[in-house]
């Protein structure tokens, strides 16, 4: 099953796909927020190119698992987002992620301006390689 993934940001959004065997995420694009939420045409070429039967969006939780500050509005984005492309949705925990994509980043020598465009597609290439695995193993994150 192949899936795209969005790292809803106010200003960013980050986007990987899997492989169409489900198996394997990969980083994509960043796409500014206001193109993806306005389904313009740089984000729908994406859908077209990688054609997702789901739709897997970061839910921000804190790290006792309760829904973050942030958790209401991109949920709701992530919906309209979701309704726009005719596509399931659904959530995945995107703890860490951000902090993890940008220590892989370091490691590869990018200082913090040369990591900003790129973060947030490793991030949700990594919570949606999470995401894959727990499927394949029979678990789930999602809510």
């Amino acid at each position: 099953m192949r899936a795209l993934a969005l790292d809803i940001g106010e200003v960013r959004i980050g986007i990987a796909a899997s492989d169409a065997s489900g198996r394997i995420a990969s980083p994509v694009k960043v796409l500014p927020a206001a193109e993806v939420l306005g389904h313009a045409r740089t984000f729908r070429r994406i859908l077209e190119d990688h054609e997702p039967e789901v739709l897997v969006c970061g839910r921000p939780q804190t790290m006792s698992g309760e829904d973050g500050p942030q958790a209401e509005r991109i949920m709701a984005q992530a919906r309209q987002i979701a309704d726009a492309c005719d596509l399931p949705l659904e959530f995945a925990d995107e703890r860490l992620s951000s902090s993890e994509a940008k220590r892989i980043l370091r490691e590869q020598g990018l200082r913090e301006k040369q990591m900003r465009g790129k973060v947030d597609m490793i991030a949700a290439s990594l919570f949606l390689q999470a995401w894959l695995d727990s499927r394949a193993h029979g678990d789930t994150l999602t809510d």
